[in-house]
């Protein structure tokens, strides 16, 4: 047997010359049965040595790459202590904890997978597992028949983003740049408060109908004409991604910085930390947990209103959000604070017009087909807050710039707004009409 190791491109062949080993179906005779070759054993050893090394270096790089994973173990312990001592105040702050560090990584993760897919393939996926944690807790609770969970926990979404995310952000980054105010391209975030009104405008006329009492049938024209609006508010979406994706290049810098611009982008170039099937696995693993814990949170909510002494109302609109936006609330205060604040607004506006232009009428789609009557009325209160919220910010960010005094009044705008919710009484939440919890 000869053995001659070359190269071909940069990677190494072994030829192996012999007829016996090489055929056979034509043995000799006088050969004697080998099982396996040394070579044989160095190739499965360096194989599984390959693997071995592939599986730690990833979970190196996704779970011990952060400090917020130090959450993690409270997942676990949340099911321990349901399983134990059935105390929904506990299981229902530890699954909180636990959906954290794992919404964290699920939004890491889909970020490294766009690097594989391209703008088009990109924007949708973060359309998709940008606000799953949103959309997998409102879909446990529409099956559950919590409606009221879902609709208070989505405005609170947009509350927490528009005025709590986006507050810090540049509070932050006007500390950071105190001496000057900072700049961003008002033309963008234009747009972006045109498609947060029309998202208002969804959800104001439903509430209207219903108020006044002018329905042609109570109680069934809301729902239809919450049906239908939200296949125009998706399509509007739709439109939004593929508008980004075509034209976001010319219409996000000006002419006067797309020097400056260009070497920014070429300095701040990033490549992925980990392969697409690698991205992929992770998606469907941290999907997973999400999804189990958002279980024992739907389940608990209730229970932990009446432990806590605090109403449903207050748990869904400003601890639920909380989970979801711990993501959005560090990226946005990063970019802030490194001067990049078109990707601080794009964080914190985009994740809200995500909820409020898909993720709320996908729960109202998702809900006509399991046939569970979820509507765009979210009642008057609620859907004053959503409007005033976004009227201020709009205010606030029409000129293009920034300092920390805005961030200081928005991050005051929501703690008046989570004080208002904690003083209201919601006519229709589960601990005053338990009836409507389903069976």
């Amino acid at each position: 047997m000869v053995l001659q190791v070359g190269s071909l491109e940069g990677r190494g062949v072994i030829e192996l010359e012999n007829a016996s080993l090489l055929s056979p179906s034509f043995p000799r005779k006088d050969a004697p049965f080998v099982k396996d070759s040394p070579i044989d054993h160095e190739c499965q050893n360096f194989s599984q040595d390959v693997i071995r090394s592939k599986v730690l270096s990833s979970i190196k790089v996704v779970v011990f790459s952060t400090k917020i994973n130090l959450l993690m173990p409270f997942g676990p312990l949340a099911i321990l202590i349901d399983k134990l001592f059935h105390s929904h105040g506990w299981v229902f702050l530890f699954s909180l904890l636990g959906i954290i560090p794992l919404a964290e990584r699920l939004g890491y993760t889909t970020e490294q997978l766009a690097f594989f897919t391209g703008p088009a393939v990109g924007g949708l996926l973060y359309a998709t597992f940008g606000n799953a944690t949103e959309l997998i807790i409102s879909i446990h609770a529409l099956k559950s028949g919590l409606i009221r969970l879902v609709q208070q926990s989505l405005l609170g979404s947009i509350l927490s983003n528009l005025l709590l995310v986006l507050g810090c952000a540049l509070f932050a980054g006007g500390l950071v740049f105190h001496k000057r105010e900072q700049v961003f391209n008002h033309a963008d975030a234009a747009v972006d408060f045109g498609l947060l009104l029309m998202a208002v405008m969804g959800l104001l006329f439903p509430a209207v109908l219903h108020a006044t009492h002018t329905e042609i049938e109570y109680g069934k024209s809301q729902l239809s004409l919450s049906r239908f609006t939200s296949c125009i508010m998706l399509v509007a979406y739709a439109s939004y991604i593929v508008f980004q994706v075509k034209s976001q290049k010319n219409l996000q810098v000006p002419v006067d910085e797309d020097k400056s611009f260009n070497e920014d982008t070429s300095n701040d170039a990033e490549v992925p930390e980990i392969s697409m099937w690698e991205s992929m696995i992770w998606i469907s693993i941290l999907t997973g947990g999400i999804s189990i814990l958002s279980e024992y949170l739907v389940s608990t909510i209730e229970g932990a209103s009446k432990e806590f002494q605090m109403p449903v109302a207050f748990l869904s609109v400003i601890l639920l959000p909380l989970v979801g936006n711990a993501a959005e609330h560090v990226g946005s205060v990063m970019f802030a604070v490194k001067d990049k604040l078109d990707i601080s607004l794009g964080v914190a506006v985009g994740s809200s017009i995500q909820i409020s232009m898909f993720v709320i009428p996908l729960c109202v789609v998702v809900g006509w087909m399991i046939e569970c009557p979820m509507d765009l009325n979210f009642q008057p209160f609620e859907t004053t807050s959503l409007f005033m919220s976004v009227i201020i910010v709009a205010f606030m960010l029409h000129n293009g710039t920034s300092n920390y005094f805005k961030g200081m009044v928005l991050i005051l705008c929501y703690l008046i707004v989570s004080a208002s919710f904690y003083e209201h009484i919601d006519p229709m939440s589960i601990e005053d009409n338990p009836s409507i919890a389903g069976p």
